[in-house]
C-alpha cells in the first residue's frame, strides 16, 4: 500500500509525525510531498532531522505569495507528483492552503483523501482557515476526527457516520514524543546550558506568550489593549517570541519599545520547536492566539488563555484548560492573576481532563487506513446503482435499540442524536442505546 502525506508547515509536519513513524514501521510505503509553503532550512530540511524524520521524497517549494496564487502553484505541483507515483490515498492535515490544495487535487483524480484533524468548526468564514478546513472536508472519503464534537460537526452537514472516525488528536502524540527528544536534545547539548534558553527556564512564574494573526497584530486598537494589559502583570515572566511581521508592526504602531523596556518582558527570536516545546513544559500560563497551541497547552497541562473571540477548539473551553479572553485587558489582566494567585482555580485548569485522547492517535489512524484497503474500500469510482431517494426526518425512540439495529430495522442512516437527559448531543456510535433520545436521520424509501 502506498500513503501520501501532503504537508507544508511546522504544525502539519509535527502533527504528522506518528502517523509517519506508524507507516514506516508496517512496511508500507511513505511518500512525503513538502509543499514548501514554509521553506527554509529550520522549517525543511533541519526540522525533518531534528525531529528523526525521514526527508520527504519531493519538496515543491512553492514559497509565500497570495493565497490564490500559492495555492494554485501547490495544485499544478501536488497534481503532476500525484499522476506520476498514484498512491492508494492522500492524507491532509489540519487547515492551511497545503491542506486545501493536496484534497481538492486528490479527489479530482479519484484518490481517496483522509482529513486528519476533520471537523473543526470556528463558524468565522473570515479566517482562510475555515474555508481550508470545510473545503478539504467537502472532498474526503476518511474523517478522522479528535472528539465527539467534531463528529458531531460533521454528522450534521451530512457526511455519512460510517466514513468519521473519532481517532483523538495526533499533537497528544507529538507532545509526548517530541517532548522527550528535546528534554534529552538540551541536555545532551552543552551550548544550549548556556545559552539565552537556558537562562529563560530558570525562571519563575512563566507566561509564555505567541501572538501572530492578523485580527490581533494588525488590528493597533486591539494590540494596543493586549500590551497595556501586559504591562501590569508584573508577577509574572512574559516571554514572547516574537514573530518578525509582529514585531513590525508593533514598531510601526509605535508600541515596540513599551514592551521592551519591562523588567518582566522577555523579548526574545522565534525558537525552534523543540526549544518552544521546552519553554512551553516550564510554563505557568500560555497566552496565545494559536489553534495548536490551545491542544498542546491541555496535553501538557497548562493554563491556556486564547486572544481570541471563537475557537475551533471549543472542547479545551468547555473541559476546563482553556479560556478565551480575546484583547479585552481587564479579562486578560484578572483572569492570568487568578491563575497564579488562586491555588484552586489553577488546579481546577491545569487538571482539566484532555480531550484528544492518550497518544495513539497515530496508530488508530493506520489501523483503519489498513483495514479499509485490505477490505478492497480504499477506492473511489463511480456508482453503480441507481440513488435512493431520502427524506431527512426526526424521531424520538422510546425502546431499547442499539444505533446499529435502528438502522437495519428502518433503512435510515443517523445523522446526530440529541439526549434530553442530559441536554446534549452524542455522536451516533453502533452501540449507543435510543432509548429516550431524539434523533436526526435520513429515511430512505
Amino acid at each position: 500500500m502506498k500513503i501520501a502525506i501532503v504537508l507544508g508547515t511546522r504544525p502539519e509536519i509535527i502533527k504528522m509525525v506518528s502517523i509517519i513513524e506508524e507507516i514506516n514501521s508496517r512496511g508500507d510505503e511513505l511518500l512525503l510531498i513538502h509543499t514548501g509553503q514554509h521553506y527554509d532550512h529550520e522549517m525543511s530540511d533541519q526540522f525533518f532531522e531534528e525531529l528523526e524524520l525521514p526527508a520527504p521524497n519531493y519538496n515543491i517549494g512553492v514559497g509565500s505569495g497570495s493565497h490564490g496564487k500559492q495555492t494554485g502553484k501547490m495544485m499544478e505541483k501536488i497534481e503532476e507528483v500525484l499522476i506520476k507515483e498514484h498512491p492508494d490515498i492522500v492524507l491532509v492535515q489540519g487547515d492551511t492552503n497545503a491542506v486545501l490544495a493536496g484534497a481538492l487535487v486528490a479527489s479530482k483524480l479519484y484518490i481517496p483523501v483522509g482529513h486528519v484533524e476533520a471537523g473543526l468548526r470556528s463558524y468565522d468564514i473570515t479566517m482562510p482557515e475555515e474555508i481550508n478546513r470545510k473545503a478539504a472536508d467537502v472532498c474526503s472519503k476518511y474523517y478522522f476526527v479528535p472528539t465527539e464534537k467534531s463528529a458531531i460537526n460533521l454528522s450534521i452537514e451530512g457526511i455519512p457516520r460510517k466514513n468519521i472516525f473519532i481517532a483523538g488528536n495526533t499533537v497528544v502524540d507529538a507532545c509526548f514524543r517530541n517532548l522527550k527528544i528535546a528534554k534529552k536534545r538540551f541536555e545532551d547539548n552543552e551550548h544550549e546550558k548556556s545559552s539565552k534558553l537556558s537562562e529563560l527556564l530558570q525562571l519563575d512564574n512563566i507566561l509564555t506568550l505567541t501572538m501572530h494573526r492578523a485580527e490581533n497584530v494588525d488590528n493597533k486598537e486591539r494590540l494596543m489593549n493586549i500590551i497595556s494589559a501586559l504591562t501590569e502583570l508584573k508577577d509574572l515572566n512574559i516571554v514572547f517570541p516574537i514573530h518578525p511581521r509582529t514585531k513590525k508592526t508593533m514598531e510601526e504602531f509605535g508600541l515596540y519599545d513599551k514592551l521592551a523596556n519591562l523588567d518582566h518582558m522577555h523579548l526574545i527570536k522565534p525558537l525552534g520547536y523543540l526549544d518552544f516545546l521546552l519553554l512551553m513544559s516550564k510554563s505557568l500560563i500560555i497566552l496565545t492566539d494559536s489553534g495548536g497551541l490551545q491542544e498542546e497547552a491541555i496535553t501538557l497541562n497548562i493554563p491556556a488563555l486564547t486572544l481570541r473571540y471563537n475557537t475551533e477548539r471549543p472542547e479545551t473551553v468547555t473541559m476546563g484548560g482553556n479560556i478565551l479572553v480575546g484583547a479585552n485587558k481587564d479579562l486578560i489582566i484578572e483572569t492570568a492573576n487568578k491563575i497564579l494567585n488562586d491555588t484552586d482555580f489553577y488546579n481546577k485548569m491545569s487538571l482539566a481532563k484532555n480531550p484528544y485522547g492518550d497518544g495513539s492517535s497515530g496508530k488508530q489512524i493506520v489501523d483503519i487506513i489498513e483495514k479499509s484497503y485490505e477490505k478492497g474500500d480504499c477506492i473511489l469510482k463511480s456508482p453503480d446503482d441507481i440513488m435512493d431517494v431520502f427524506t431527512t426526518l426526526m424521531s424520538e425512540i422510546d425502546e431499547d435499540i442499539t444505533v446499529f439495529d435502528f438502522e437495519k430495522k428502518n433503512n435510515t442512516i443517523l445523522r446526530t442524536v440529541f439526549s434530553k437527559k442530559d441536554n446534549s448531543m452524542k455522536f451516533p456510535e453502533n452501540n449507543l442505546n435510543l432509548n429516550g433520545m431524539q434523533i436526526l436521520y435520513d429515511k430512505f424509501s
